[in-house]
């Protein structure tokens, strides 16, 4: 088992500790991350003294904030493979969490986008704190929400996942735990006694020990933004357009529902239909392998579309959030266009 400085590979007691140690960039993901956590993860489930295991981020700004999207730019700009790899191998991670052996505990402070979803919310204890900031933002970089979101976000509660995916904004503590993407809130101050605790358990603890650990330090959320909003959302997002949810929407009254249709005009058109239709092919998949299979063929086709560019160009390279999306309209996105997105990855990622 090794570390490299940007992650680092430890233990205490009997739990694995696994710490993102990239906190100038919001402890981003690379590829040599990747499979330092992923080589963890494997070490750690063979290893009998190791009961549960621990990720968190450095740093009191960030548990993840993503992807290295600029090595995704970049490797499309150039035609190299760098951008396949690294969702092939970040994939692949994110399932193995999903099916992860021993109690895989998800500190959540502070900002979790992306790629940092799909380091927690598909582990088995995931905890948020009063910083926890969380988000699928890509519509508004000419993307799709990915790691998996396609499997978690239609299994939240009614639309409240369609809501996440088209509008990319940030929710926090109790909205997450609403949305089932995490179990308990613990305040920040309280998270190195929870590893202390965790970390203190007789490696002959179940699962449940380590559940009643978090639960036994865990508070009350507070108010879920979108369960207050929840009948409005339910109404207004449960069309299978855009169109018709925009629609919705502006029949609706009320600051949210507005809010909601003022951001969903400022998203790339191609990316919102591209969403909406991975996210209803996600609550008919069977498993979180198949939609993670039909995210990778639809990355793939990703890096051939422009507002994929021009969205990273506006987000994170000139950075003045001015985008031009092509085509500028959802009328110029036909049905067509869209199911280029839908060609199978060759190889596929798991065996069917």
């Amino acid at each position: 088992m090794g570390s490299i400085d940007e992650v680092i590979i430890g233990r205490q007691g009997s739990a694995g500790f696994i710490r993102l140690n990239r906190p100038q960039a919001l402890n981003s993901l690379t590829l040599p991350m990747i499979r330092v956590i992923a080589s963890a993860l494997t070490d750690f489930a063979a290893d009998p003294s190791i009961t549960s295991v621990i990720i968190r981020g450095e740093g009191d700004r960030a548990f993840c904030a993503g992807g290295d999207i600029r090595l995704l730019h970049e490797s499309g700009k150039r035609g190299s493979a760098d951008a396949e790899t690294f969702w092939r191998e970040e994939f692949r991670l994110n399932h193995a969490i999903a099916r992860y052996p021993k109690p895989y505990v998800a500190l959540m402070d502070g900002i979790t986008m992306g790629g940092g979803v799909g380091l927690s919310s598909h582990g088995s204890h995931r905890v948020v704190t009063e910083r926890t900031k969380l988000a699928m933002p890509e519509t508004g970089i000419g993307y799709f929400p990915d790691v998996g979101a396609t499997w978690l976000l239609p299994r939240a509660p009614g639309e409240a996942g369609t809501w996440m995916g088209l509008t990319g904004l940030a929710i926090h503590a109790a909205d997450a735990i609403h949305a089932q993407l995490a179990d308990h809130f613990v305040a920040s101050s309280d998270l190195s006694a929870l590893i202390e605790a965790i970390g203190a358990l007789p490696v002959a603890a179940s699962p449940a020990d380590v559940h009643g650990v978090i639960a036994g330090m865990a508070t009350a959320a507070g108010e879920s933004r979108l369960a207050i909003h929840r009948d409005m959302i339910d109404r207004a997002l449960a069309y299978d357009t855009v169109e018709d949810i925009q629609e919705a929407l502006a029949r609706e009254a009320g600051d949210f529902a507005a809010e909601t249709l003022q951001i969903i005009g400022t998203r790339s058109p191609t990316s919102l239909k591209l969403t909406l239709r991975l996210l209803r092919a996600g609550r008919n998949s069977a498993n979180l392998a198949e939609c993670l299979d039909r995210e990778l063929g639809a990355c793939l086709r990703i890096l051939y579309n422009p507002d994929f560019y021009e969205g990273v160009r506006a987000a994170v390279i000139d950075k003045d959030r001015n985008p031009k999306w092509s085509p500028a309209s959802l009328a110029g996105v036909d049905d067509v266009a869209i199911d280029r997105f839908f060609v199978p990855a060759q190889p596929p990622l798991f065996a069917m």
